[in-house]
This record gives C-alpha cells, sequence and structure tokens, in this order.
C-alpha cells in the first residue's frame, strides 16, 4: 500500500517546565556534528512518564534529543547511558534501531546525561488511524505480520557478536519478573483495586521457567514504539523507546507485546483499553501471531496462556503503580481516574485465560 498527504509523527512546543537552553545545545552540537546550521529549531514530543523526547532541527537536518524528567537524577542517569549503548551495540545488527549520535553526561550542558540520534521519520499508530490513512484487511494482515517478522529478527541477534553478553543477567529471568512484578503490585494497591491474588498465585505456580532461549527483548514492542514507511505503510523502518531493553526470555517479550492487543473480537469490557488499531479488519489475531512467531523462530510455542496471562499482569501493575500516584494525590491528572476501570477489565480477562487454559 503506498500513500500520500499522511501526516507523519510531529512534536509540538515545548511544555512549560520543560525547555531546553537552545543557545548551549546549539554549541554542544556544533563543536561535535557536521551540518549543524546558525540556528535550532526545537520542539517537544508527548510523552507519559519515560524519558523526554525532543526534536532538534538545524536547516534539513532532524535529529531527536532524549533525557530524563526534571528532577529525577541518579536511575534515570544510567537508563541515558544504557539507552544509548544498546543503540550503539544495535545499529550495526538491527537496522530499525534509530542511530545514536552523541552522548553527554557533562552537567553544564543541561544539568543530566542526554543523548542524541538521528530521527526516523515516518508514521506512529496510535488508538485509531490518522486521517487519511487507510488499511485494506489484506495490508492490516501484512502490517501485523511484518510487526512479528521485526520482532523475530530483535530475538535472533547473536547478542554476543553485537557486543551486548554482559547487558543483562537472562538465568532466571522468568521467575525475577513473576516475583518482581507481583511486588509492585502489592506495593501500588489502593483499596478500590482488584487483588490479583489468584492471578498472581497462578503465575507463580504455572510457571515454566526459562524456555532456554535468550535474546536481546525490548519489552514495550508495539506499534506506537514502530515507524511505519510514510510512502509504503506497510512496512517498518523503525523501532524507538528501547529504554526498557535487556537480555532475556523472548517468549516473555511476546507475552507482554501481545498483551496490548485488543482484537476485534474480544469482549466488549476490553475495547475501551485498546490503545492501538489492532481492531481493524484483518490484522492478525493473537494465535495467528504466536503461530507465525513460533515459525519463523523455529521453535514450538508452548505454555503460551502462562506468556500471556503475565503480560496482561504486567500491563495492570504498570496502569496501577499510575493510578496510585493519583489516588494518593501525588498527581491531579484526571485521565488517571478512568485506570482502575483498566486495571478490573484486566485481572478479569487474566482470569478468563487462567479458566480457560489447560496448563
Amino acid at each position: 500500500m503506498t500513500s500520500s498527504g499522511i501526516t507523519t509523527d510531529e512534536p509540538s512546543a515545548t511544555r512549560e517546565g520543560e525547555e531546553l537552553d537552545k543557545a548551549v545545545i546549539f554549541d554542544f552540537l556544533k563543536a561535535n556534528l557536521s551540518g549543524i546550521k546558525d540556528e535550532l529549531e526545537i520542539r517537544q514530543f508527548p510523552s507519559g512518564f519515560s524519558n523526554l523526547t525532543y526534536l532538534v532541527k538545524s536547516g534539513e537536518r532532524e535529529m531527536i534529543l532524549r533525557r530524563p524528567p526534571f528532577g529525577k537524577k541518579a536511575k534515570t542517569a544510567h537508563d541515558m547511558s544504557r539507552e544509548y549503548k544498546i543503540l550503539k551495540a544495535l545499529k550495526p545488527v538491527y537496522p530499525y534501531a534509530p542511530e545514536p549520535l552523541l552522548y553527554s553526561e557533562d552537567e553544564n550542558i543541561m544539568g543530566c546525561p542526554f543523548y542524541v540520534m538521528e530521527r526516523i521519520k515516518g508514521i506512529i499508530l496510535r488508538k485509531d488511524l490518522p486521517a487519511g490513512f487507510n488499511l485494506s484487511p489484506k495490508d492490516a494482515g501484512t502490517l501485523s505480520e511484518n510487526l512479528i517478522t521485526v520482532l523475530c529478527k530483535l530475538h535472533s541477534i547473536d547478542y554476543t557478536k553485537a557486543g551486548l553478553a554482559d547487558f543483562g543477567k537472562p538465568e532466571g529471568y522468568v521467575k525475577r519478573q513473576v516475583d518482581g512484578w507481583t511486588g509492585r503490585y502489592r506495593d501500588a494497591k489502593t483499596p478500590d483495586a482488584p487483588d490479583f491474588e489468584k492471578v498472581m498465585e497462578w503465575l507463580q505456580n504455572k510457571m515454566p521457567g526459562d524456555s532456554g532461549i535468550v535474546g536481546i527483548i525490548h519489552n514495550d514492542y508495539k506499534f506506537d514504539n514502530a515507524v511505519l514507511d510514510p510512502v509504503n505503510n506497510t512496512e517498518i523502518i523503525g523501532i524507538l523507546d528501547w529504554e526498557m531493553a535487556t537480555l532475556g526470555d523472548p517468549l516473555m517479550d511476546l507475552g507482554a507485546s501481545l498483551a496490548y492487543w485488543v482484537e476485534k473480537d474480544d469482549p466488549p469490557a476490553m475495547q475501551p483499553i485498546r490503545q492501538m488499531p489492532t481492531n481493524i479488519e484483518g490484522m492478525l489475531t493473537r494465535k495467528q501471531q504466536v503461530n507465525l512467531y513460533g515459525e519463523l523462530m523455529g521453535i514450538k510455542v508452548d505454555n503460551f496462556d502462562f506468556y500471556y496471562c503475565f503480560g496482561l499482569f504486567r500491563l495492570a501493575v504498570i496502569a496501577q503503580q499510575i493510578y496510585y500516584r493519583f489516588y494518593n494525590g501525588q498527581t491531579k491528572d484526571q485521565r488517571f481516574k478512568m485506570l482502575i476501570f483498566a486495571i478490573k477489565v484486566l485481572e478479569e480477562t487474566a482470569l478468563k485465560v487462567i479458566h480457560k487454559s489447560d496448563l
């Protein structure tokens, strides 16, 4: 499919309190990169709770600057370095990774570590298809196949040859994830939240252990982190947001990814929590994606009920951690008030998976 006139993902004005010093950024870039003109334009991409993302434009050259949220120091400082290092290692072996250009820990520039990378300009799908963007059922199927294909390419990289052997601790990864997210949910639980105890108990009891496959996992792999070719819209040209990437069990990555995948035939209660246009005619079902993943990876994907249930639970924990802040008055953002309903739907969905499972 080819399209024209479709708006690519664009930034907007920088939010108050998150402005950057344009003159200081200009001096840094001009001293370290070629092709920097006499004037910079800096705008900001919408972001939630992860690192802040800015478009830095000099003439025709467009770059992305990533920095930690204001007010956060040590942990996010490490995240910046880690994210930059994985992109440096990945880019030569995984063309979908953005090209990292510069990294700095110089406090005099913006008071925190940050890095700059080339922009991958294309279309990013949010909850619904953008105006002017149409996918036939055939094209929707091709696009969802490509999403799984690009994930398999990531999971198939020889991480040792790529220089990422010390990037994570794959042994015991599944247990650490189940234990860790269980603890996080209990710590963030509010009186109006579902207890998830049956789900957490089931995950502990049905834990398959490590699958024996180790790979680089993205940990937030979904349509709104994928960049589509602005001309051939079924082709994926970039994968963004690598801050949670690590070494681990790729099947856990697949389960986390498909927890976001709300199909058109899913129960009505699930439809309001859909975040991407995974419900349009022609998109692969979760089952079809699992089968395609197994075929491309040359493995038999057993126990997928476990991985999908874990993905649903993990998504609920993320939502509950945000809702906890709203419930306790740490944020006034009224959007977060509705998260409690999504959390309840995710528990109901996980319990249905458990009920139907033959594990």
